[in-house]
């Protein structure tokens, strides 16, 4: 059978049949990220680039430095002269130049017209550093006693390429900067030792060297520029979903205030509606039953009857409504306190056996026993089960059954449900005659009276009392409202008698 649960049944009926557009979404996500791996669209970071090697220079001002000072603590044991104290000395003040330039940048700040004018100023100061390592390349120490020592100066070198190309990989041009020079330099010098193996084997590593760090550099600068992109990508989604969530939460708050508006509005109507309502009333049944007199002409007395049974059906309607506007403006206040669900019902079921009877429809009470007593409101709960057994019997086709059952849930709750053998309700129509004013094609096809608006109430009514309505229908083999009411308004150790006792199970 076709079920759904009530608290997913809105006034705005959802057509859940249709599929998820994940399709579309798809393909502007992927499109989005093409966008982003496109080499044209990581061009636009330059400023963030920029101060990413900033950062870089700052944080790693002292990396360089010590290895140099390493070098010369071992090249003083080794037997170097004071040359290279110098050429320590005149290294170290390029790079703290290069430091003090960084860090003026990151004091001042950047603005966009000036990031071209800082980058030809970065490029400048790492060309400044490749003089001190052009210097290191004419070092020499006779007094040593080694032959290894231009295999030593160019392992050097090829260690410093590795560093400034990882520091320095924003500024992917900055290892060409720094160190074309003295590759240069070691070439020429070494070009009076060229039939030397081992000399034309550095330099030939040195310029391979210098070309695969510029290749990383430049790998690490376009991985992240690219990930500069998704981060600007990202923070534009989020701000587009705030943007989105904002006015959807004005539109809901909006629509909130506007349906509580309408709500105090028609539940503030109710003695202005009701007044003129009782006075058609009173005035049309005195004309029909004619209590003043008689009305000579009977088309008269007919038009006075159908006034009346039009104002009752107006009344009947007005109190619905305002029913529910009072439950969505939450002015409706209930009386909690103990009662038996099996003497509400018993009392319903002899309050509709003359309509019944007039269908010849048989009203069949299945009550479980030791029902104990439920904290509640009288007047809503018998609501409940008139509305439901109204609708049963106004769908109901002669000879057919209605079953009220009252009984024990699996969680120790209690329930009421009113099952019919009537033609039943399309699975699709559920959610629509759960909604205001909503009616089946079955309703309609049988031009039935009534305003649609007994299930929502129902519903309503039992979730004020923390409860849960299911409605299960088949076509052809009627339909079950189910109302549950959870374990806690159950009233523990009063067991009372039943009124009518009936043992069957709910099914």
């Amino acid at each position: 059978m076709a079920s759904l649960d009530a608290t997913s049944a809105d006034k705005n009926v959802v057509d859940r049949r249709k599929l998820p557009r994940n399709k579309d979404l798809t393909v502007v996500m992927r499109g989005a990220r093409e966008r982003l791996m496109e080499r044209a669209g990581i061009h636009h970071f330059d400023r963030e680039l920029l101060f990413m090697h900033t950062r870089a220079l700052i944080i790693n001002s002292a990396t360089i430095p010590l290895l140099i000072a390493m070098i010369v603590v071992i090249g003083v044991f080794a037997g170097f002269d004071r040359t290279i104290v110098l050429w320590a000395g005149f290294a170290i003040g390029l790079y703290g130049i290069l430091g003090l330039l960084a860090r003026h940048l990151e004091k001042t700040g950047l603005a966009n017209e000036e990031i071209r004018k800082w980058q030809i100023i970065y490029l400048s100061g790492h060309f400044m550093t490749s003089l001190g390592w052009a210097y290191f390349t004419f070092l020499d120490c006779t007094a040593c006693g080694t032959n290894l020592f231009p295999v030593i100066k160019a392992v050097v070198i090829i260690l410093v390429m590795a560093i400034t190309a990882i520091i320095s990989s924003a500024l992917r041009a900055a290892i060409l900067a720094a160190f074309a020079l003295p590759v240069l330099t070691y070439t020429l010098l070494a070009w009076t030792h060229f039939d030397n193996p081992v000399q034309a084997t550095m330099v030939i590593m040195l310029v391979a060297g210098l070309a695969f760090f510029y290749l990383v550099a430049t790998r690490l600068n376009q991985s992240v520029a690219i990930t500069l992109a998704l981060q600007a990508e990202k923070d534009a989604l989020i701000a587009e979903l705030e943007t989105a969530n904002a006015m959807s939460d004005e539109g809901r708050r909006r629509a909130e205030e506007a349906n509580l508006a309408k709500s105090r509005f028609l539940a503030s109507m109710s003695h202005e509606l009701r007044t003129p309502l009782n006075a058609i009333l009173g005035f049309s049944e005195v004309m029909a039953k004619e209590v003043l007199g008689p009305i000579q002409n009977g088309t008269y007395r007919e038009y006075a009857s159908d006034i009346h049974a039009s104002g009752e059906h107006l009344l009947n309607l007005i109190n619905e409504i305002l029913d529910l506007s009072r439950i969505e403006a939450g002015r409706y206040s209930i009386n909690d306190e103990p009662l038996l669900l099996t003497d509400i019902a018993s009392e319903c079921i002899h309050m509709m056996n003359l309509k019944a009877r007039n269908k010849d429809i048989a009203l069949i009470p299945q009550f479980e026993t030791g029902m104990l007593r439920l904290t509640a409101d009288e007047r809503s709960i018998r609501q409940i089960l008139l509305n439901l057994m109204a609708n049963a019997v106004k769908f109901t086709p002669p000879n057919g059954k209605i079953y009220v059952k009252v009984g024990w849930t699996a969680g120790g709750g209690q329930y009421i449900s009113v099952r019919d053998t009537g033609p039943g309700i399309p699975p699709e129509e559920i959610p629509i005659v759960l909604s205001a004013f909503g009616q089946g094609s079955i309703a309609i096809k049988n031009a039935e009276q009534g305003t649609g608006l007994g299930l929502p109430i129902v519903q309503a009514l039992v979730h004020i009392h923390d409860g849960e309505f299911h409605l299960f229908s088949k076509l052809r083999e009627g339909t079950e409202a189910l109302a549950t009411f959870p374990r806690g308004r159950v009233l523990q150790g009063t067991q009372a008698k039943q009124s009518k006792p009936f043992h069957k199970k709910a099914a």
